[in-house]
Order: structure tokens, then sequence, then C-alpha cells
């Protein structure tokens, strides 16, 4: 369980440190399936199932795309029937493209600690499974040191009863998932898993980061 209280305190603190650094560095070009993205930025992090976290990072300003894909695993492009195994080595994740101008890394990394458990192992509620494991794939040294900085920090001031149990790696073996995947939850509200998880998940992340959102939102 989070001390939501001891998080928004301690995450204020950790941005008010950070931030400075960060609008100071240029930006980085980074390279993904040879695609160079100028201005921009790239994040992947596997937060559990890609249908109800790709839903909540869009929302967020500064963020121009968000792609479910497949990672870390040692199975060349994989399906998500071979993924759902759990035998791949795979983990469902999100490929962000994000303007730094706009949204750093670090706030970005806010959101992926507030909107799932990472104390829990290989499971997300009732996904079970190392697909749903808590994984951030670094992108460069910057984004490593980042994601450690964070979870020392949290641990440090005990926001969660558990230990935090997730992976930092270097990204590895990234393969988009398939067409249906993309934006699953826009092409899809109406069904059952939509309403019935998705819709509470992401109406509670819109109160607690309205300030944050597209202005379409």
């Amino acid at each position: 369980m989070i001390n939501k209280g001891v998080f928004l305190i301690l995450l204020t603190t950790f941005f008010a440190c950070n931030l400075k650094a960060e609008q100071q560095r240029e930006t980085t070009k980074l390279i993904m399936n040879q695609e160079t993205i100028e201005g921009k930025e790239l994040a992947t992090f596997g937060n559990g199932c890609f249908w109800c976290t790709e839903a909540i990072f869009q929302q967020l300003k500064g963020v121009s795309s968000v792609e479910a894909a497949y990672a870390g695993g040692n199975v060349k492009n994989p399906t998500y029937k071979e993924v759902c195994t759990g035998t791949t080595g795979h983990a469902e994740v999100l490929r962000i493209v994000f303007d730094p101008k706009i949204i750093s890394y670090s706030e970005l990394l806010e959101v992926f600690f507030s909107t799932h458990d990472p104390t829990t192992l290989n499971r997300q509620g009732a996904d079970v499974g190392t697909q749903y494991r808590s994984v951030i794939f670094y992108h460069n040294d910057e984004q490593k040191k980042a994601a450690e900085a964070m979870i020392t920090a949290l641990e440090k001031e005990n926001v969660f009863d558990d230990p935090i149990v997730t992976e930092v790696t270097a990204l590895n073996n990234y393969y988009p998932a398939e067409n249906y995947h993309q934006n699953y939850y826009n092409n899809n509200k109406n069904e059952g898993y939509c309403r019935a998880v998705i819709n509470p998940k992401l109406e509670k992340f819109k109160k607690q980061y309205k300030n944050k959102l597209k202005e379409n939102n």
C-alpha cells in the first residue's frame, strides 16, 4: 500500500532537485528501430497490462505518442499469444515519445510509480506472469540514474509498505505489439474490460494529475 501524502511530498522535493539539471541538458537524439526523433525523447516502461497503461500516458501534455510493445525477452517477433504464456521473457511495455520541454522524464517516472504497484513481483492486480512485471527500460545513462534515484528516494521514505521490485535495465529486444493493441482504450471504450478496469483507473488518474493533462481531456 502506498502512503499518498508522503509520496506526493517526496516527489515534489525530488523533482525540484532534478528539474534544473534536466532543463540545462541538451535534448538527446535517441534512435529506435532506425527512427530518429528530433527534439523528442523516448521512455519505455512496463507496469502491467498495456491496454490500461497506454490510456494513462496518452492523457499527458508533452506526450506525442504511445506505442504498446513487448521488450526484454528472448523470442524474436513474439505474438501476444506467445507473450501471454509467460515463457518468452518479454514484458508488456509502452514506448512513450515525449517533448522534454513540456514534460520531463522524472515526471513520467512519477506517473509510472503512482499508477501501478511496484512492489508486487510479476503481477498487477489479477494479471499474473512475468509479462506484467514492473520494469523501467532506460535509453541512456541519465534515465538509468533518474530511475535508480527515484527508487532510492521512495524506499528511504518508506512510501510503500513492501520493497520495490521494479527492474531497471537497458532496453533490449523491443518489438511493437500487434495493431489491434494500439490505441486500445480509445478504440474499445464500450468493451467490458475498458468499462470495468480502465475507466475507474483513468478517472482516478485524471483527478490526481489534472494540471498535467492535455486540454481535450
